[in-house]
């Protein structure tokens, strides 16, 4: 095979249409494989180990590299010709389309005789930029975006709270607002329960399983992760909250992220314990001292969250504990069958996640059980990851973090980096046992499963050719309303012989079971979910509640059908347009061209 690389400097095109082109560029003949990132150090290295490195390549970040993999220089070298006009190409729909896109969103909110929200996803440099023009315009804010600096971060959420708004993210990748659904998120029915998350797969997962046992959802609000650590103090949170409290659609509130700061932490549960409705808070992998005022609900994990709200909202009858004899009895059987299987050096898990809340449960749920574990996404005594290099150990890895998806499509639309990683775990003797969540839902891969079954059924022949078991275990975060359609997605895992468990937490026990070879590890129950206490709900004693002022008005994106601007992925537009909602797509491009030089001197002249 020959390797044949290109590089165009500055350039820039959205994920999308990378995705786009480094599939056309894999279907030209003699085509082995190809890669199509931008030149970051991380992305090199993806390229190296995806057997896809040109020696002798200097690229900057700005920078776009293709890398094709041919059977002959001739192929190579006209896969690479054919790029530009790859790049450029653009579907018959989008040209008729083309001329009638506004180039600013004031002049999109015009079009839509008034909008509502912004939802940016152009790369993360920008976006700050982009979000302040919507602000400025009077929309409230929905940044998917990820690569946003901090004081970006803090500079947006504090001109937001001067004018009202609501900024959801940066890297806010899920939320539901009066039945649509933004992003990466999932079909479910409207009801009683309102969902604040700093956590787009921690919303995901428990809103589609109160959808599951029956229940529904008012609005699902992300902050982006960052909003619950210190230099952001929970900013978004507290908005988010004082908007569902006043919501008269909602009943109850599930309050989600990973371990946040304590100091953000209390005075966002300090703020939840005074809106005059239930709370149950799901902290993943939090510290037990970070409990906050009498009368919350505490969730064990995200399953718990879903259910124990389900309760509170009157919504479902009361079910067994998750952590049941009979879950147990199940599960601990298809561990021993699994284990039997197992030759002498298999002791290791690998998790290859999608979703950082989901790699963080498992993480949270497996720390005590498996030493040593591995992960990019550290708490407590776990280890930290560094790189993208090989597993050490006992390794769960966040695929969707920073240093995978710069200047690449996240995992959740594009399987191709897991499945490499997937074989790559597959051939290492030590691995017993591999750990993978499926998301489904709008602007996600079509067919996740699909993409997946052949490379996991491929992994586990390959184990099998050199006298291993590969065991595999996998939830699937989904509704059967979502468009892959979760039976589908679970009966393709299935046949590729796949462990499916209903929960990521069940899917994460059952693999560590396996890897430890210990079938008597089990699931958490809450470990509080009582009546709220006295002052909980408003008395004297309790903090004072964000006042209309102080926030967004009831009314301002809560209370009416949602118009949207779209800045960056069509997808999401497309999506939104199939669920009815009315939304304008930008017609954006990078100031500048995208040159850094330029756009840094742009910025000095203001």
């Amino acid at each position: 095979m020959i390797v044949r690389g290109a590089m165009r400097r500055s350039a820039y095109h959205d994920s999308v249409t990378l995705m786009q082109a480094q599939q056309a560029l894999r279907a030209m003949p003699g085509v082995d494989d190809a890669g199509l990132v931008m030149g970051t150090d991380a992305n090199l290295e993806l390229l190296r180990q995806a057997g896809l490195a040109v020696d002798g390549l200097r690229a900057a970040a700005d920078d776009l590299v293709a890398s094709v993999r041919a059977d002959t220089e001739a192929h190579a070298d006209e896969a690479l010709a054919a790029l530009e006009d790859i790049l450029t190409r653009r579907p018959a729909s989008e040209q008729s389309a083309a001329d009638h896109r506004p180039r600013t969103v004031g002049a999109a909110d015009r079009m839509l005789g008034g909008a509502d929200l912004a939802l940016i996803s152009v790369p993360g440099r920008f976006a700050a930029g982009v979000a302040r023009e919507a602000l400025g315009t009077g929309l409230h804010v929905m940044i998917f975006s990820d690569n946003v600096s901090v004081d970006d971060e803090v500079r947006l959420k504090r001109d937001a709270a001067r004018l009202g708004r609501l900024v959801m993210g940066p890297d806010c990748g899920t939320a539901l607002v009066g039945g649509a659904a933004l992003g990466f998120a999932n079909r479910v029915r409207r009801g009683p329960i309102g969902i604040v998350s700093a956590s787009g797969t921690g919303l995901q997962e428990v809103a589609t399983i109160i959808h599951r046992h029956q229940g529904g959802v008012s609005h699902a609000l992300g902050t982006g992760g960052r909003d619950l650590t210190a230099p952001v103090g929970g900013a978004s949170t507290r908005t988010a909250l004082g908007m569902l409290g006043r919501d008269p659609a909602t009943t109850a509130i599930v309050l989600i992220s990973k371990p946040p700061d304590a100091g953000a932490a209390e005075a966002v549960l300090a703020e939840a314990a005074t809106i005059g409705k239930p709370v149950v808070v799901a902290f993943v992998g939090a510290p037990a001292h970070i409990a906050g005022p009498a009368g919350l609900h505490r969730a064990a994990t995200l399953e718990d969250a879903a259910r124990v709200a389900l309760r509170l909202a009157g919504g479902a009858p009361r079910e067994p504990r998750w952590g049941d004899d009979r879950w147990h009895g199940a599960a601990s059987e298809r561990a021993r069958q699994a284990i039997a299987r197992l030759a002498p050096s298999q002791r290791y898990l690998r998790g290859l996640y999608s979703g950082g809340t989901l790699c963080a449960e498992c993480v949270a749920l497996l720390a005590a059980a498996l030493r040593p574990l591995y992960s990019n996404a550290p708490t407590g005594a776990v280890r930290p990851f560094e790189g993208a290099g090989a597993s050490l150990g006992h390794t769960v890895l966040d695929l969707g973090a920073d240093l995978f998806t710069v200047g690449r499509l996240h995992p959740m639309l594009d399987v191709a980096l897991r499945n490499r990683r997937l074989a790559q775990e597959a051939g290492d003797p030590e691995a017993a046992v591999l750990l993978l969540d499926v998301v489904l839902g709008e602007g996600v891969h079509p067919d996740p499963a699909g993409a997946m079954a052949p490379a996991i059924a491929a992994a586990r022949d390959a184990a099998a050719g050199a006298g291993r078991h590969l065991a595999v275990v996998a939830s699937v975060c989904g509704t059967e309303e979502d468009p892959q359609r979760r039976a589908v997605q679970v009966r393709r895992l299935e046949d590729a012989g796949v462990l499916v468990e209903d929960s990521n937490a069940r899917a994460a026990v059952l693999a560590g079971m396996i890897a430890s070879r210990d079938t008597r590890l089990s699931l958490p129950s809450s470990f509080a979910a009582g009546a709220p206490a006295p002052g909980a709900n408003g008395g004297d004693d309790a903090v004072p509640r964000l006042d209309a002022g102080d926030g967004v008005p009831e009314d301002a994106l809560l209370g009416r059908p949602l118009r949207v601007v779209n800045v960056g992925l069509s997808t999401f537009a497309e999506s939104l347009r199939a669920q009815g909602v009315p939304v304008v797509d930008l017609d954006w491009s990078p100031p500048a061209g995208g040159d850094p030089r330029m756009i840094a001197l742009l910025e000095r002249l203001e």
